[in-house]
């Protein structure tokens, strides 16, 4: 059984757990009402104040922030603090209208850090291990959070960046990692670079692999646990609240325990904006409760989950959030069908195909087209066009027991779709239905 970075905390009883969250929401309302006016005039034009937040039951009280927000505060609109006393920015990878920059001062990176050597110790990691970090650098959230976080563990960090498998092997094997953190498609193509390379699972030292930045499923869990010879565990966050680590997963590999202390969640019906009650699915909220430079009240991630605070095992007792089952602005519909790319990579896994795979979509004749693209593997692959055809359109029949339409499947050779060494490309969306406007 793995240990904890922060005992006391992460062990806390609710009681002490909602003490703290009280104290520091109060704290943070009014904080954020006196410095960020762009917040402050939400809250005026609700007809709110922070002398109406007295505790987390509160909160509903608030208005929500959007990336919209984020976009039209753009760059310093909803800085919370002097300017002189932030020393890092990040930056979300998005490819659509502004990049949300995020501030940080130390205070805020000492904190995020240790919610990363929390996650890193919840999978086993201690001073002894070897963590390699093949999350991307730079503005991106991701290399910087983890790296962090193994130095705060005392681990030996490899700061490989994304990029360069040859090299990530190399190191891997030459200096026996034994944490790997990356996006888990990466590590999936890690696992297939090492087979193609002769490697076994057992000819690394590898124990356990710290994936997140993308959605997956558990089909594609149990594929990279078997092709590297680990336990992977779960890991999430976005630059907005403060990166990777704001929940992560214990050995129990059963949702993911959201940092508590730092970070208030809630869920809500995405259409409405009605808090729903623990245990029902909805969109994820949440409230930085003392990050100083980049204070988000309420802040809605489109990513929908349920949350649950079942006893875990692991006995830490912060709520647990289960994967991201979607996004809300991520959702494809088509046809008037919701479509969400985790479930056609689910019937993909259960049928035995490899996670390598395009969804495309696009309108002809007013009407909706779905067309997935799906890799064999040089087991599958045939050169008969009749055999080909008749997987496709197997296929083809369960995708359409999962999605309640029938897409055109293409099942396409070996190595034909590019492969990603940072966040997967899985769907192009070809009907330009994005406002124009980047909101």
């Amino acid at each position: 059984m793995s240990g904890y970075y922060q005992k006391d905390i992460e062990t806390a009883s609710r009681e002490q757990i909602l003490a703290i969250q009280n104290e520091k929401l109060v704290r943070q309302v009014r904080r954020v009402y006196d410095n960020v006016p762009y917040y402050k005039k939400l809250m005026d034009d609700k007809g709110v104040s922070p002398d109406d937040i007295k505790t987390v039951d509160d909160i509903k009280k608030l208005p929500f922030l959007s990336k919209a927000d984020l976009r039209d505060a753009y760059p310093y609109g909803l800085l919370g603090t002097d300017l002189k006393d932030c020393v890092r920015i990040q930056s979300t990878s998005g490819t659509t209208g502004k990049r949300v920059v995020a501030f940080y001062t130390q205070h805020d990176i000492d904190l995020w850090e240790e919610c990363c050597a929390r996650a890193i110790v919840a999978a086993g990691g201690t001073n002894e291990d070897v963590v390699q970090v093949c999350y991307g650098y730079g503005l991106f959230t991701g290399g910087a959070g983890l790296h962090g976080g193994s130095h705060k563990v005392g681990c030996l960090t490899l700061p490989m960046s994304s990029g360069n498998t040859e090299r990530q092997i190399q190191f891997m094997m030459d200096l026996n990692a034994t944490i790997l953190c990356c996006t888990p498609s990466y590590a999936a193509f890690i696992g297939e670079s090492l087979a193609e390379k002769g490697y076994k699972p057992e000819d690394n030292k590898l124990k356990a692999g710290i994936f997140g930045a993308e959605p997956w499923t558990e089909e594609m869990r149990r594929g990279i646990e078997k092709s590297l010879g680990i336990k992977a565990y779960d890991i999430y966050g976005l630059t907005e609240i403060s990166g990777p680590g704001v929940a992560f997963e214990c050995e129990e590999q059963n949702g993911m325990h959201i940092c508590e202390d730092h970070f208030y969640a809630e869920i809500i019906d995405p259409d409405t904006g009605e808090t729903l009650p623990e245990g029902e699915q909805g969109e994820l909220v949440f409230t930085s409760l003392d990050k100083e430079a980049f204070p988000l009240l309420r802040y809605r991630t489109r990513d929908i989950c349920v949350l649950t605070r079942e006893k875990c095992s692991c006995g830490r007792t912060h709520v647990r959030m289960c994967k991201p089952r979607g996004r809300s602005d991520d959702m494809l519909i088509i046809r008037g069908v919701n479509v969400f790319p985790s479930q056609i990579e689910t019937v993909l896994l259960n049928e035995g195909y490899a996670p390598n795979y395009l969804i495309e979509v696009d309108r002809k004749n007013n009407s909706d087209t779905l067309d997935v693209y799906v890799e064999l593997s040089k087991e599958m692959f045939s050169d008969k066009v009749s055999d080909v055809q008749a997987k496709e359109l197997q296929l083809a029949g369960a995708m359409r027991q999962m999605l309640g339409i029938g897409p055109r499947m293409h099942l396409v050779p070996p190595m034909t779709i590019a492969r990603s060494e940072g966040k997967a490309v899985r769907v192009v969306d070809k009907r330009n239905l994005v406002d124009k406007g980047g909101k």
